[in-house]
């Protein structure tokens, strides 16, 4: 590591029924807001940069048990070439150490390879400016967890380093409120025989459906992510359904909330339960829907819907500066409400 760059501490503890090979078992449980990669996981390793119970690991095969409490000391660079760019913000609240925004359908959150411009963070540079008192040296934001491109709705950011770390903490230890919005095809009901039958979903009481699995790339497409039952980060995802559409049902307007923000884990939990969201091109698919039970213009409206019917509708926490409980609301965008009224 260069003595010159920063460096921060990921902290965490391995959970239950661990891989039996430690680089395996440390790309499982380290927290997603880290954005570690497994190559970079084992770079690291390599490096010597990863204890686990205090002492300095780096046989990839290694064993680990469930417990043990693992750090990784990872450098920040100083290279920070994102350019601030004067896009328009939907300001929901802001003070000196954190800002919260509705994001818009769209809108990548951060710079990479493929989108280096036009992003959450080059918005936030421009908006923020001398007000960013920086993150690990820099004057940049903090994200500390993203929303997909074409899913709408709100995101905080950090503006300082003690803002930072203390929201990375609040969505590691899964404290932090998060709940959406999904229009899904199908009506789920706990009396369907189907649904009891599907692997890792259940129901508390009679309205919450609970979807508990792993989740990891696939295993062909390493754009997708897969349920797995026995290897991946461990996701859970609550849902129950507000409206129904058609008669018979053939829609359902859902919340949904994470226990756990694993990458897509709305999307690909709802379409393992047999719910896929409407417009969702990689996990939703097309249905057929009964003319009987929808009118024309509501068939057409959800064949056309562009992208997943998504919105990050509310967000809560802890201001990790003044210990206040902060709740925020965003309605659904243009685009998912004229569906909703159209059917």
């Amino acid at each position: 590591m260069s003595a010159s760059n920063p460096v921060a501490k990921v902290e965490f503890v391995i959970g239950e029924a661990p891989p039996k090979r430690l680089d395996k078992a440390i790309a499982r449980d380290v927290p997603e807001e880290a954005t570690l990669s497994r190559s970079r996981l084992v770079k690291l390793l390599a490096d010597g940069a990863i204890k686990v119970n205090g002492q300095v690991v780096t046989d990839q095969k290694g064993k680990v048990s469930e417990g043990d409490v693992v750090e990784i000391t990872v450098e920040i660079s100083s290279d920070v070439d994102v350019v601030a760019e004067d896009i328009p913000l939907d300001v929901i609240y802001e003070d000196d150490d954190l800002i919260v925004v509705n994001k818009p359908v769209g809108m990548v959150v951060h710079p990479a390879p493929g989108s280096p411009s036009g992003t959450l963070v080059n918005a936030l540079m421009y908006h923020c400016g001398d007000s960013l008192s920086g993150v690990g040296g820099e004057k940049r934001p903090g994200i500390v967890h993203r929303i997909d491109k074409d899913t709408s709705g709100l995101l905080v950011a950090a503006k300082s380093d003690k803002a930072h770390q203390g929201l990375a903490k609040q969505f590691e230890k899964h404290t932090v409120e998060r709940k959406y919005l999904a229009l899904v095809y199908g009506a789920p009901d706990v009396m369907d025989p189907r649904l009891r039958g599907v692997k890792g979903v259940g129901f508390e009481g009679s309205s919450v459906m609970r979807i508990t699995s792993y989740l990891g790339r696939h295993k062909t497409d390493r754009q997708r992510q897969a349920v797995s039952f026995d290897e991946g980060r461990h996701a859970i995802t609550r849902a129950r359904v507000l409206e129904y559409f058609g008669t018979p049902p053939q829609l359902a307007l859902m919340e949904c909330w994470l226990e756990t923000g694993r990458t897509h884990q709305i999307r690909v939990h709802m379409s393992h339960a047999g719910h896929g969201l409407v417009g969702d091109q990689t996990y939703g698919g097309r249905r057929k829907l009964n003319h009987k039970a929808l009118s024309d213009a509501a068939r057409v409206a959800v064949a056309e819907f562009p992208r997943q019917a998504l919105h990050a509708a509310v967000l809560g926490f802890v201001h990790p500066v003044t210990g206040e409980d902060m709740r925020f609301e965003a309605p659904l965008p243009e685009d998912m409400q004229h569906l909703i009224d159209t059917l």
